[in-house]
């Protein structure tokens, strides 16, 4: 089971009493253990607003350009790569390729320090169907309606479990202190849901599709995304508050917003996209891995080596008559070095373009400037043994703390095949989302470590009182524009379909374009983008892209 569905049961109920909240003796408790604050290049970055970079000292031609290696930009060299076209460059500012879905390592595992999982793609995710099955992850047709995942690759059990009351719940449903018409209202809820999911448009289409682009189009459904998902609830009569909880936290989790600021259109979508089936695997399984998505990040980098260039920044993007010139500051080597491409894909966030691209039309810029974007805080905690346990369900993959503003951690070792692992890797994730993006990105780049450390060892201490004793390291890693928030009235205003008109040399591919940040998404942007790079050039291929 995953956070998509509740449980029923109240098996755990009876064993809940009154929370037990663990004090410690200031005069005892152990020091912080060591840790640091990593992140994306902040400083760097930054540099594009003064421009203070040196003019280039050579001159190289390449026929495509991609700007970013996250996952569009990695998805579009595997797919230009795939239609037998080789002369191209990926340009990644930090030092390792990923984006939102880096990983790091240490002895005791490799953890991730972004995206998590995988759900099973649907069949309108063609493009990532084919790419798991490219790396050996889905086996035999990817096409076919139940694929044959590597069962290595999906979760194992237990799966997840919710921290509420002092006890811990199997699955996502607080089952102390929850009424008959809570469960009533979830059921209503999970009613609707179902009919959102079975639900054509006019067109044929699903009434919520991933990728985006293949949702249907019928003006009652898109309406949906100039109300909140909380006021959605609401105006369905649903206020319980348990459920209430729910889809905030789903908000928060997939979104970095709140749902009293998510598009009820978006909110759904969360519950209502996902109805790809899987042979001999529940459907509502995800594929992991201890690293997370840097899994898949570390395969695309193996068969892309040699066309990625890592500390990198692309500072300066003109159209020329016969070309498009991108300028790139080398930081390693302190210099500059000017590209000339036929076709640029930029596989940035959007919020960056126009401070590259100096001869971006007004319109797009203002465009750009609707994009909002949610700061997160990941933090990876090194401990020499498991932490005790409070009552309820077993240590799982995923646990989240019903009564916290963070969303829970997941177990990087959940996935090793060992039958014993003494020491093991928390991975805790925080999507600051109470305050406006502003606020929130200033608190998080001027919190201290030690201040965060403090908050984290505190909150974990509440189900692990022995924690902070065993902790061997905490590092954080701080992502101050993590992803695209999709608020009310962003997914299908005017913003987002202007950057989705076609450009001729400048290819738009990010999973902004989407209005939110999934593994699936940004693979179709990526090689949406290189199909049309690849058309504008002249090369055959055979698409990815379902139609």
């Amino acid at each position: 089971m995953n956070r998509r569905r509740f449980l029923y049961s109240l098996g755990a109920a009876t064993a809940a009493g009154s929370a037990y909240i663990w004090q410690h003796d200031a005069a005892t408790t152990p020091p912080l253990p060591p840790g640091e604050i990593l992140g994306a290049s902040n400083a760097l970055g930054h540099c594009l607003r003064r421009m203070e970079f040196p003019e280039p000292t050579e001159t190289i031609k390449n026929p495509i350009v991609i700007v970013g290696g996250g996952i569009a930009g990695l998805s579009a060299g595997w797919k230009l790569q795939k239609a037998g076209f080789t002369d191209f460059v990926i340009l990644e500012l930090e030092a390792e390729v990923g984006g939102n879905a880096r990983s790091g390592a240490n002895a005791i595992t490799a953890y991730p320090w972004g995206a998590h999982y995988l759900p099973f793609p649907t069949q309108e995710s063609r493009a990532v169907r084919e790419l798991l099955a490219d790396f050996g992850v889905l086996q035999g047709n990817p096409n076919v309606d139940q694929p044959v995942y590597d069962p290595r690759y999906i979760n194992f059990a237990p799966q997840e479990r919710l921290y509420a009351y002092g006890v811990w719940h199997d699955g996502l449903w607080p089952q102390v202190g929850v009424r008959q018409r809570d469960f009533d209202q979830y059921r209503r809820f999970q009613e609707l849901m179902d009919g959102f999911q079975r639900r054509r448009g006019q067109d044929g289409r699903k009434a919520f599709a991933i990728p985006i682009d293949f949702s249907a189009r019928d003006p009652e459904l898109l309406a949906l995304d100039r109300l909140s998902m909380r006021d959605f609830l609401l105006r369905q009569g649903l206020d319980s508050e348990p459920l209430h909880w729910h889809v905030n936290y789903a908000c928060r989790d997939d979104y970095g917003c709140r749902y009293d600021d998510t598009s009820a259109w978006m909110g759904i979508h969360y519950f209502a996209s996902r109805d790809a089936l899987a042979r001999d695997a529940d459907n509502d399984n995800v594929l992991t891995w201890p690293e997370g998505n840097g899994w898949l990040v570390q395969r695309l980098r193996e068969r892309l080596t040699r066309h990625i260039v890592v500390n990198s920044l692309a500072w300066r993007l003109s159209e020329l008559d016969r070309a498009v010139r991108v300028d790139t500051y080398h930081s390693q080597e302190e210099r500059s070095v000017q590209r000339l491409a036929q076709v640029v894909i930029w596989a940035t966030p959007l919020f960056q373009a126009p401070l590259v691209f100096r001869e971006m039309p007004a319109d797009l810029t203002a465009a750009i400037g609707e994009f909002e974007y949610a700061p997160w805080l990941v933090a990876n905690l090194s401990l020499r043994g498991f932490p005790s346990e409070r009552r309820g369900a077993p240590l799982s993959w995923d646990n989240v703390l019903y009564d916290s503003d963070a969303l829970g951690y997941v177990v990087a070792t959940h996935q090793h095949r060992s039958a014993y692992q003494a020491q093991t890797v928390f991975t805790w994730y925080h999507a600051l989302s109470n305050g406006s993006p502003e606020t929130e990105r200033h608190r998080l780049l001027q919190t201290s470590w030690t201040t965060w450390a403090e908050q984290i060892l505190g909150e974990l201490s509440r189900p692990h009182p022995n924690i902070r004793q065993l902790a061997t390291r905490l590092d954080l890693f701080r992502w101050g524009h993590a992803m695209v928030r999709p608020r009310v009235g962003f997914l299908w205003g005017e913003a987002r379909r202007r950057l989705l008109q076609s450009q001729d040399r400048v290819l738009f591919a990010h999973s902004d374009l989407s209005g939110y940040s999934i593994f699936e998404e940004a693979n179709y942007r990526g090689v949406a983008a290189a199909e049309q790079a690849l058309a504008t050039l002249g090369i055959p291929f055979t698409t990815s892209i379902k139609t």
